[in-house]
C-alpha cells in the first residue's frame, strides 16, 4: 500500500495497530517500582530510595534498546513523549523523584492508548462449546495487572503531586513537606492534566478517582484557583483549563464522593478543637482560606445540583458507615444529624432567592423520606426529618408552603373543604392510589411523630388533617390493614402533645360535636388496597332517603365506637376523664335546651329555619346520648386519675340534677345517676379516699351546688343528703351526718348492715375493722326481689352504719334463695333482671342440685327473657339457655328448635323474627358447645336451620346460612346424606336471592365448609364438589355485590389449596431401618 494512501476503515476496525501488549506494559510499570536487593523494609507502601529510583529508570531504558520484543514499546512511547513535552524533559530531568513520575506517567499514557486501540478491535471469538464462557474483552486488566496499575498511579500521585502541593492543600499528616523547587507549578500542571486524562478512561479512570479524587481535586483547585505565587509557570489559559477539568470531573464523579473530598478539602475550622480520640493523630495543616471558600462554593454547587441533597447527606454520613452497624450508630447520632440538618437549612450565598432554594430543595427532602434502601434508609430519614423541623422552626411561612403542605397533600385532597366538582371527578375516580396514601402516613408519623417537635406550626397543619386521619383509622379498625396502627400513632401524638383544650376540642370534632376537625369529603371513600392498605375514590351521592339515613347513622355509630377505643389509651394522662366530664356538661345544656324548646312548643307555626334548628338539637343530643353510654360502657372503671376530675363529674350532675329535676320517662335513670354521684363524693368522705386539705380545697366547689340541690330538688331523702354532704365538706369530714354511711355503702358495695366509719370516730379518717368494705355476696349479681323490704333493711340498719364504734347489724340480709332468684328474674329494672339470669347460670354451670331439679322452670324463665329488648337481659338469658342446652341436650334442644322452626302465635312479624334470631345465636352456641357430639341432633339442627333458610325476613336467612356454616363445620366429615341438601340449598340462595346479605351468607357457608373439611373435602364432598366449584365460579363471574364476590374467591382459594395438596401431597424425607431376625 503506498505511504499516506488511507487503509480501509474495516480493516482498522478489525486489525490492531502492532504494539506492545499489555503484560509488557505492565511489566515495565512494575520495573521502574522494583524494591531495592536486601532486607525489605517494613510495610509495602515504603517510598524508593532516589538510587533505586534512578536505577530502576536506566534499567528501563536498557531493556527498552535491547531487549528483543520490546522495540514496539519503545516506539509508543517515543511517539506519547512527543505528545507530551513537558514529560519528556521530565523523564531526562537530573532529579530522580520527577524523572520517575514522569516516567511513571508516559508509561500510563501508553497504557491508556493501548486499552484504547484494544477495545477498538473485533471482539473476541466465543469458546468452542455452549456451555463455555465467553472470553473477556481484549482491553481487559487482569486482577494482577490492576493491581500493578494501581501501586504505579499511587507512586506517580506520590512522585508527581504531593511534592508540589503546599501546606494545607490535600490534607496529609505528619511533618510539612519541604519548600518546593521553582518550577513546582509547571510540574504539577503536568502531572495533573496527565492523571486528569487518565481519569477518563474507563478502566484506569475508576482506579485513580475512587482511592485518589482528593489529591487529583487538590491540584486542580491549586492550579485553577490558587494564589498565582503557587502557579508560576501556568498561563492563564492553562489555569482555566484547570478549572474547565475540575468541573468535569466533580460533575461526572459519584457525588457523595465528590462531597467527602471537598470536605476533607476544606479541612476543620480554625476554631474547631479536635474530636475526641483525635487528639493522639497526627496534627493537620489547616487549609487556607482561599481554599475553604473555593470548597465551601464548590460543596455549595454541589447541592444546588439534581437530587444534591441526598448526594450532600450521603456524603457526610456514608464517612460513619454506609449499613449495618455503621448505619444504626450513625442513625442513633442525632449531633450528626441535627449538623446535617443545619447545612441543608442555611441557604447557600450562591443561591439568590430564599424561596429559590426552598423551591429546590424541599422536593429533594421530601423524597428522602422514601427511601426503600434498608441500609441507608433510617440515616437518611433521619436527617430529612431533621432539616423539615429545622426549616419549619427557621422558615414557618416556607416550610409550610413547601414542605407541610405537599407532605399532607393527599389527605388535603380528599377533606371536606377540597373542591370537588362533580363533572371532573365522576364516580369510580381513584383520588388517592394506595402508594400514595400510605406513603403519606408513613411519612406523617416519620415526621410528626418520631421528630416529636411539638411545635404550634406542626400541630396546626396535622389538625388539618386529622379528620381524615381519623377516618382512615375508623376504616382499617373494620377491616385488615397494617395503616391502622400508624393512624393510631398520630392522633395519639397529637392528643398528647397538643394543649388541653385543643385537645378536647379536636376530640368533640372527631365525633361530630364541633366542626374545629375537616372530616372526610362527603363523596370520598375508601377502599381496600391490594397491599394491605387502603385507597380514596369517588362515590356517586346516595338518592335514597333512607340508605342515607343508614349510612350517617351507621358512620356516627362506628365514629363514637373508635373515638372511646382510642381514648382508652389515654386514661393515664387523664384526657379521656376530662372529655368524659365535657360530654356530662354538653349533656347538661342539652337537658336545658329540651326544656326551652318543650316551652316554645306550644305557640303554633314555626318557620323552615326553626325547624331545621329543631332537628339539629335533636341530632346533638342524640349523638351526646350515645357518646355518654358508650364511654359509661368501656371507660367508666378506671376514666378518672385525680379528685379534681371526680369533683367536675360530680359538679356535672349536680348541675343537670339543678336545671332539670328528674320527671317523665327517664326520672328513674336521673335520679340513679344522681345518687351514684352524691354516693360517690360520700365514700370518699367516709374514708376510701385519704383525703388531704387541698382535696378538701377542690370538693368546696361542689358546696354552691349543694345547697342549691337541697333547696330545689323535689326529692326529701336527696335534699337531706345534699345538706348532709355540704356539712361534711365544710368540716372536712369532722361532722358525718347519719345519711352518708348509706349512700356510700351503695357505692362501695357494701352490705346494708356495714358501712364506711366517719373519719372523726377514728384517727386519720381510716375505717375501722367494723366498716369494712367487703362486697356483699349478691350485691352485684342478684338484687332482692321485693323492693320494699330492702328499703326497710337499708332503713332499719342505717343507724348501725354510723358512730364513733358501728358494729355489725343483726338484721343483716339472709342469702338469696333459688326462688328469690327466679322473681329477680322479672324484676321491671334490667340491671336487676340480668343480675339475675347471670346468677341463674352461674348455679346451672355449677351444678347445683335445687336449680338442676327445676331446669324446665329454668328454661321457661330464659325463654321469656330472651324476647327483651335489652341487650345485657337477652344476652344473659342466651347464656342461660345455651348452658342448659349444653348439659341436657336430649330434653331441652327438641323445645328450642320447635319454638325456633314455629314461633309462639300472636306476636308480630318482627318481634317473632327477632326472637328467633336470637334463638338462632342460642342454637350456634350450643353447636360449639356440643362439639363432636353435635353429630347426634344433625338431622333436627339441619332441618331447622334450612328451614329458617327459606324464611321471609332476609335477615333471619342470613342468620340461619351463617348457623348452618357453623354446623357444617363442627361436623366435617359426619355430613353424611345431607350434604346432598345443604348444597342444592346454597346454590338457589345464592344465585336467586334478591337480598345481597343472604347471598353472601351463602357463599360464606361454602367457605365455612371447606375450611372444616380441609382435606377430607375431596372424600365427604366428591358428589357435590364439581356443582360447587360451578356455583363459585358463577358468583365470581356474575355477582354484583363485592363482598359476595370476595367470599367466593376466598372459597375458592381453600379449594385450590385442598386439590393442590391432594394432587401434589409434600414430600416426606424418611429412612426405614427393617431389622432382620
Amino acid at each position: 500500500m503506498a505511504a499516506g494512501s488511507p487503509a480501509p476503515p474495516a480493516r482498522e476496525l478489525a486489525v490492531p495497530e502492532p504494539g506492545p501488549g499489555l503484560e509488557q506494559l505492565v511489566e515495565a510499570l512494575e520495573l521502574l517500582l522494583l524494591p531495592p536487593a536486601g532486607p525489605a523494609e517494613p510495610g509495602p507502601e515504603a517510598p524508593l530510595p532516589p538510587e533505586t529510583l534512578r536505577s530502576n529508570a536506566a534499567a528501563l531504558e536498557e531493556r527498552l534498546r535491547r531487549a528483543p520484543g520490546w522495540a514496539g514499546l519503545r516506539g509508543l512511547r517515543l511517539a506519547v513523549l512527543a505528545r507530551a513535552p513537558a514529560l519528556a524533559a521530565g523523564a531526562a530531568a537530573a532529579e530522580p523523584g520527577w524523572a520517575a513520575a514522569c516516567g511513571l506517567l508516559a508509561l500510563l499514557l501508553c497504557l491508556r492508548d493501548r486499552l484504547l486501540a484494544l477495545a477498538g478491535a473485533a471482539p473476541a471469538a466465543r469458546r468452542a462449546g455452549p456451555e463455555a464462557a465467553p472470553a473477556p474483552a481484549a482491553d481487559t486488566l487482569s486482577v494482577a495487572q490492576s493491581r500493578a496499575v494501581g501501586r504505579a498511579l499511587r507512586a506517580a500521585l506520590g512522585l508527581g503531586l504531593v511534592p508540589y502541593l503546599p501546606p494545607g492543600v490535600g490534607q496529609r499528616p505528619g511533618p510539612p513537606a519541604p519548600a518546593p523547587p521553582a518550577a513546582s507549578g509547571a510540574r504539577l500542571y503536568a502531572a495533573a492534566t496527565t492523571l486528569a486524562e487518565l481519569a477518563q478512561h474507563p478502566a484506569l479512570g475508576p482506579l485513580l478517582l475512587t482511592r485518589h479524587l482528593g489529591l487529583l481535586l487538590a491540584s486542580l483547585c491549586l492550579l485553577g484557583h490558587g494564589p498565582a505565587a503557587r502557579c508560576q509557570g501556568v498561563s492563564e489559559a492553562e489555569r482555566a483549563r484547570c478549572r474547565e477539568t475540575l468541573r468535569h470531573i466533580l460533575d461526572q464523579v459519584y457525588q457523595p464522593l465528590a462531597v467527602r473530598e471537598l470536605l476533607v478539602l476544606q479541612g476543620r475550622p480554625k476554631q474547631s478543637p479536635p474530636s475526641p480520640g483525635e487528639e493522639t493523630k497526627p496534627a493537620l495543616a489547616p487549609a487556607p482560606a482561599w481554599l475553604r471558600r473555593l470548597c465551601g462554593q464548590l460543596l455549595s454547587e454541589r447541592l444546588m445540583r439534581p437530587n444534591g441533597v441526598q448526594a450532600v447527606v450521603r456524603g457526610i454520613m456514608e464517612g460513619t458507615g454506609a449499613g449495618g452497624a455503621g448505619a444504626e450508630a450513625a442513625a442513633v447520632d442525632w449531633r450528626k444529624c441535627d449538623a446535617v440538618a443545619k447545612i441543608l437549612a442555611s441557604c447557600p450565598q450562591q443561591c439568590l432567592s430564599l424561596k429559590d432554594y426552598y423551591c429546590l430543595v424541599c422536593p429533594q427532602i421530601l423524597d428522602m423520606l422514601h427511601i426503600q434502601d434498608k441500609l441507608t434508609a433510617r440515616q437518611l430519614q433521619r436527617v430529612a426529618t431533621s432539616t423539615l423541623l429545622t426549616m419549619a422552626r427557621g422558615q414557618p411561612g416556607l416550610a409550610e408552603q413547601h414542605l407541610l403542605r405537599p407532605l399532607l397533600e393527599p389527605l388535603l385532597r380528599c377533606s371536606a373543604p377540597a373542591e370537588l366538582a362533580v363533572g371532573d371527578f365522576p364516580a369510580g375516580t381513584v383520588l388517592v392510589t394506595e402508594a400514595e396514601l400510605g406513603s403519606c402516613v408513613e411519612d406523617v408519623l416519620k415526621v410528626y411523630v418520631v421528630g416529636n417537635d411539638s411545635s404550634s406550626l406542626l400541630l396546626g397543619s396535622l389538625q388539618s388533617v386529622l379528620g381524615v386521619v381519623f377516618s382512615l383509622y375508623s376504616f382499617a379498625k373494620q377491616n385488615v390493614s397494617y395503616l391502622r396502627s400508624l393512624c393510631q400513632e398520630i392522633l395519639l401524638w397529637f392528643l398528647e402533645k397538643s394543649e388541653r383544650e385543643a385537645s378536647l376540642a379536636v376530640l368533640e370534632g372527631l365525633v361530630g360535636l364541633r366542626g374545629s376537625v375537616s372530616a372526610l369529603h362527603p363523596r370520598c371513600r375508601f377502599r381496600l388496597g391490594s397491599e394491605g392498605g387502603a385507597a380514596i375514590v369517588v362515590e356517586e351521592t346516595i338518592s335514597d332517603e333512607d340508605e342515607a339515613l343508614y349510612q350517617k347513622v351507621s358512620s356516627e355509630q362506628c365514629r363514637v365506637e373508635n373515638l372511646v377505643e382510642l381514648l382508652s389509651h389515654c386514661q393515664e394522662s387523664g384526657l379521656a376523664g376530662d372529655f368524659f366530664i365535657r360530654c356530662l356538661k354538653a349533656l347538661t345544656h342539652v337537658a336545658v335546651e329540651d326544656e326551652a324548646a318543650a316551652e316554645s312548643a306550644a305557640e303554633p307555626g314555626g318557620s323552615l329555619l326553626e325547624l331545621e334548628q329543631y332537628r339539629a338539637r335533636q341530632g346533638r343530643k342524640l349523638l351526646v346520648l350515645q357518646l355518654v353510654a358508650t364511654l359509661c360502657e368501656s371507660v367508666s372503671d378506671t376514666v378518672f386519675t385525680d379528685i379534681a376530675q371526680v369533683e367536675e363529674f360530680v359538679a356535672a350532675t349536680l348541675q343537670r340534677a339543678c336545671l332539670s329535676p328528674a320527671r317523665g320517662p327517664g326520672a328513674a335513670a336521673e335520679a340513679q345517676t344522681l345518687a351514684m354521684a352524691m354516693g360517690l363524693v360520700a365514700a370518699m368522705l367516709g374514708g376510701a379516699v385519704q383525703l388531704q386539705s387541698s382535696d378538701f380545697a377542690v370538693l368546696k366547689r361542689l358546696v354552691p351546688l349543694l345547697e342549691e340541690l337541697s333547696q330545689t330538688y323535689p326529692e326529701p331523702l336527696t335534699q337531706e343528703l345534699a345538706t348532709d354532704l355540704r356539712v361534711a365538706i365544710c368540716t372536712h369530714g369532722a361532722v358525718t351526718p347519719g345519711t352518708l354511711g348509706a349512700a356510700a355503702g351503695s357505692v362501695l358495695g357494701k352490705k346494708p348492715g356495714t358501712g364506711a366509719q366517719s373519719p372523726a370516730g377514728s384517727p386519720g379518717g381510716a375505717p375501722s375493722p367494723g366498716g369494712g368494705r367487703a362486697p356483699s355476696r349478691h350485691s352485684r349479681s342478684s338484687p332482692s326481689a321485693p323492693r320494699e323490704k330492702s328499703e326497710e333493711q337499708s332503713l332499719s340498719c342505717e343507724p348501725c352504719a354510723v358512730g364513733p364504734a358501728p358494729a355489725p347489724c343483726t338484721d343483716s340480709l339472709a342469702p338469696v334463695g333459688l326462688q328469690e332468684l327466679l322473681v329477680s328474674a322479672y324484676d321491671p329494672q334490667p340491671s336487676g333482671r340480668a343480675a339475675a339470669l347471670r346468677h341463674l347460670a352461674r348455679l346451672i354451670t355449677q351444678r347445683d342440685p335445687e336449680a338442676l331439679r327445676l331446669q324446665e322452670k329454668l328454661l321457661q324463665v330464659f325463654l321469656e327473657n330472651v324476647q327483651h329488648e335489652d341487650a345485657f337481659v337477652y344476652l344473659s338469658a342466651i347464656q342461660g339457655v345455651a348452658l342448659l342446652s349444653s348439659k341436657y341436650p336430649e330434653q331441652i334442644l327438641p323445645v328450642l328448635l320447635a319454638q325456633y322452626e314455629c314461633p309462639a302465635q300472636g306476636t308480630e312479624d318482627t318481634t317473632a323474627t327477632v326472637t328467633r334470631m336470637k334463638l338462632g345465636e342460642v342454637l350456634m352456641r350450643v353447636i360449639q358447645a356440643l362439639g363432636d357430639m353435635v353429630f347426634k341432633h344433625r338431622e333436627p339442627l339441619v332441618r331447622a336451620l334450612l328451614r329458617g333458610a327459606r324464611a321471609p325476613d332476609s335477615s333471619l336467612r342470613a342468620s340461619s346460612l351463617s348457623n348452618l356454616g357453623e354446623l357444617c363445620q363442627r361436623l366435617g366429615f359426619q355430613l353424611g346424606s345431607i350434604v346432598q341438601e345443604v348444597t342444592s340449598c346454597l346454590t338457589a340462595i345464592a344465585k336467586r336471592d334478591p337480598e345481597a346479605e343472604v347471598r353472601r351468607a351463602a357463599v360464606h357457608v361454602v367457605v365455612l365448609l371447606l375450611r372444616g373439611l380441609s382435606e377430607k373435602a375431596t372424600e365427604v364432598l366428591q358428589d357435590v364438589l364439581r356443582d360447587l366449584y360451578r356455583l363459585l365460579k358463577h358468583v365470581v363471574v356474575a355477582e354484583p355485590d363485592g363482598t359476595t364476590v370476595l367470599h367466593a374467591q376466598l372459597a375458592l382459594e381453600e379449594l385450590d389449596t385442598v386439590m393442590r395438596r391432594v394432587l401434589f401431597p409434600p414430600q416426606t424425607l424418611e429412612k426405614k431401618i427393617v431389622v432382620l431376625p
